[in-house]
């Protein structure tokens, strides 16, 4: 087994992400449910910095800083559900190379600690599992009904 097969519920998770964003016009990205708080648009890119940063600047080093995917580069549902789907290919490629043993492997993070991999890979899904339902309670502010997870 690799490790894409052992957190293949990920696809499940990121297919109610993706249906609730389709749910969404342009103008609905910029909602924010709270002074101080993101923008609706802001937590989905957000979830692909934290999955591109996790992986190709901490895990792989294939970048030289932590990405950030500003709102004027996807300002439209389609944009923003094509960065989700482009750096979520990268990832699934990736894990796809790992066999489950491997998982136990120590990373080395920029900020000088060391984690397993199965940790960051648990926490990247945790992480989108919690955004994700913070889109849905948008939703549900906006007077929209969330997709059935």
């Amino acid at each position: 087994m690799n490790a894409a097969e052992r957190f293949d519920h990920w696809a499940t998770v990121r297919a109610g992400l993706l249906e609730a964003l389709a749910l969404l016009s342009d103008e609905q990205l910029d909602f924010v449910p709270a002074e101080r708080l993101w923008s609706l648009g802001k937590v989905a890119r957000h979830i692909a910095e934290a999955e591109e940063g996790w992986f190709r600047y901490v895990v792989l080093g294939e970048l030289a800083a932590w990405p950030e995917f500003r709102d004027e580069d996807t300002p439209t549902v389609a944009e923003v559900r094509s960065l989700l789907n482009r750096v979520h290919e990268r990832t699934e490629r990736y894990l796809e190379t790992l066999a489950e043993e491997e998982l136990a492997q120590a990373v080395h993070t920029p900020w000088g600690t060391d984690l397993s991999l199965r940790w960051i890979v648990w926490h990247v899904l945790e992480h989108e599992i919690h955004h994700r339902g913070e889109i849905f309670l948008m939703l549900g502010l906006m007077g929209m009904v969330a997709p059935e997870i």
